[in-house]
């Protein structure tokens, strides 16, 4: 780890994140994985859309998902716990089978 708080820390500055450098870096691998006709467009739609259906709130989706905070206070702390993160993220494993 670079003690960096971004799990991708070359697409972020302290105050701005590189989203279209970030998904047409994603979009280069899809196509080079040979999944070309999928885009990270899609790939958010189908995480959120997921993320409902197992029950999870939406503060946590929006975190997992890397949407912008709808209210001031949504901004205030730390956010949640990575463990937290990945217990719903385990959720969408387990009903993927």
């Amino acid at each position: 780890m670079s003690g960096s708080k971004f799990t991708f820390p070359r697409y972020n500055t302290s105050s701005y994140t590189s989203t279209n450098t970030a998904s047409a870096s994603l979009n280069k691998w899809l196509r080079s994985e040979g999944f070309g006709q999928y885009k990270m467009h899609s790939f958010r739609h189908s995480l959120r859309d997921r993320l409902r259906y197992v029950g999870c709130p939406s503060e946590i989706t929006d975190q997992i998902g890397g949407w912008s905070n709808k209210t001031v206070g949504q901004s205030y702390g730390n956010g949640y716990r990575l463990c937290d993160l990945n217990k719903w993220m385990q959720k969408l494993v387990l009903n993927a089978a």
